[in-house]
């Protein structure tokens, strides 16, 4: 039997002792800490050592700003935001707000992150049309775009459609189910249609939107391959325009088949169970 070259004692102390991260390769090190919350970045990593404050101090870091859990850093949010960005010296690609953002924040993005292609928004009631529709204008690479919990207008998402050639995934779900702030029921949907050809990924559950809508999502957005379009109450779906989405989309998400009283099945609607902010995860 061959014999053991390490010692017990030895052996012990190699599968105790703590990993000494500050040996690890430069770029190792930045490619474990771009994975982390920004808030946790800009109050705590960057003070642990020399190297990773150093390693912070490139632009580079900062390409992606994730400001979704704030905990007890939410009064300063804003203020971290402000820094995060400054720290991207324009190379920030993706940036995610939740609950904070204003206008003038967002205005501060579109001015200083030209290259940004990944933007979600979620509960930023701070945010008006005029101040998106401004913003949106400075920032034509953008490829994903999500508006959750908070209510922009159809408006808003014409100035996308029009200046963000590139958007390719769209999530939009309004603040309530089913909510219209103004307009007709598939106003949305017809400026989705008319103006973002290039989309593969829409997700609107809760819209307003009818069978006109659908249909002219289907014909104007050939290229779509993930719909969800849960909890849209006004679809009326029988089987050839069910059959239409399934044949032409790879990934769909209908409402489930609800029947009105005594299971009339002349009188079919399509609903699921009210999709709410604290149940809905977009990016099921």
């Amino acid at each position: 039997m061959a014999s053991c070259s390490v010692a017990p004692k030895e052996a012990e102390s190699e599968s105790t002792a703590i990993p000494n991260w500050v040996a690890l390769p430069r770029d190792i090190t930045a490619n474990i800490l771009l994975r982390l919350d920004t808030i946790e970045i800009v109050t705590s990593v960057r003070y642990v050592c020399p190297l990773w404050w150093n390693i912070f101090k490139d632009p580079l870091m900062w390409r992606t700003v994730q400001m979704t859990s704030l905990g007890d850093f939410y009064e300063q949010a804003m203020e971290i935001c402000y820094y995060a960005i400054k720290q991207s010296c324009g190379h920030l690609e993706n940036i995610f707000i939740d609950g904070f953002a204003t206008d003038d924040l967002l205005q501060f993005i579109a001015d200083n992150a030209s290259n940004l292609r990944g933007l979600v928004l979620i509960n930023c009631h701070g945010i008006s049309d005029e101040g998106f529709c401004q913003a949106v204008k400075k920032l034509p690479l953008l490829e994903a775009l999500n508006i959750l919990w908070f209510n922009l207008s159809k408006d808003s998402l014409e100035v996308v459609g029009q200046c963000c050639p590139l958007l390719t995934i769209l999530v939009f779900a309004r603040s309530g189910s089913n909510c219209i702030i103004d307009g007709g029921l598939d106003d949305e949907a017809f400026v989705i249609a008319k103006t973002m050809v290039g989309l593969r990924d829409l997700k609107i559950p809760g819209n307003s939107l009818t069978n006109a809508g659908l249909l002219a999502i289907l014909a104007g957005c050939p290229h779509l391959e993930i719909l969800d379009i849960r909890a849209c109450y006004n679809l009326h779906l029988d089987e050839s325009l069910k059959k239409k989405c399934i044949d032409q989309i790879k990934d769909l998400l209908l409402p489930e088949p609800v029947y009105d009283d005594y299971w009339d099945e002349d009188r079919v609607t399509y609903r699921d169970s009210v999709i709410d902010d604290d149940s809905y995860d977009p990016y099921d």
